[in-house]
């Protein structure tokens, strides 16, 4: 076996284990929301692409940093699926498909879901921080952001690829997406690439999070092992 494919297996076997398993025992049945997310995403590219539609799919699912902030946190979780006018479809369908598939494969449905709406919220959460910073700090942002309007999953992918990366210890897999984001902000620096690193930093918390329950119930379970009352720290 080569050096290379001695990576990859280290790198992406478990991954691929897990959900090659799953496939195989339950095929397309093992993804049911991953599969409803890309209708639902696929319907709403079309409802809004008319003239008729345009209208509803904004009032019920588009995001802007100047919207009152109980509007916005109503209408995230469906600016999720709406896909970015400005952008091919099938990008975000192959997203969902692909991301979302695998993290409901590896995490469930809620979780996955959960995850999403946190990288996405953080996302949206951010332009406003950055808008109230201006232009000429770090993470600042212009005025005029505030105008564009939020929409599609590429955030919750983001986060979800780095969730899934840590969890899964695919660390070179997490570390190339994170570094693509700050490529990204890098050569072009705007709203979405911006959103999409404070999408991980709010992931990277969960990791973190995450990491503290399971060493806590390691301890706990080794304390029960032993006789010893559990350790609380």
């Amino acid at each position: 076996m080569s050096a290379l494919a001695r990576w990859a297996r280290a790198e992406w076997g478990l991954l691929y284990a897990t959900v090659r398993r799953a496939l195989w025992v339950k095929g397309w049945r093992a993804v049911p929301m991953t599969l409803g997310a890309v209708c639902l995403t696929a319907a709403l590219q079309f409802v809004q692409n008319q003239s008729w539609g345009y209208g509803p799919v904004q009032d019920a699912g588009a995001v802007r940093a100047e919207d009152p902030l109980w509007l916005a946190l109503l209408r995230t979780p469906l600016s999720l699926f709406v896909p970015a006018l400005d952008l091919p479809v099938w990008g975000a369908l192959a997203q969902v498909l692909i991301v979302f598939g695998i993290a409901e494969i590896c995490l469930g449905w809620w979780r996955t879901l959960v995850l999403a709406y946190v990288a996405t919220l953080a996302g949206t959460l951010y332009a406003r921080v950055g808008i109230a910073l201006g232009p000429h700090r770090p993470l600042g942002l212009p005025g005029a952001d505030a105008l564009v309007v939020d929409t599609g999953p590429s955030a919750a992918v983001v986060g979800l690829a780095v969730f899934l990366g840590w969890r899964y210890r695919a660390y070179a897999t997490a570390g190339i997406v994170i570094g693509a984001m700050v490529a990204e902000v890098a050569v072009k620096d705007n709203l979405a690439g911006k959103e999409h690193l404070a999408a991980i930093a709010a992931v990277l918390v969960v990791c973190l999070l995450s990491a503290v329950r399971h060493r806590r119930s390691e301890r706990e379970r080794a304390g029960a092992g032993s006789g010893l009352p559990p350790i609380h720290s």
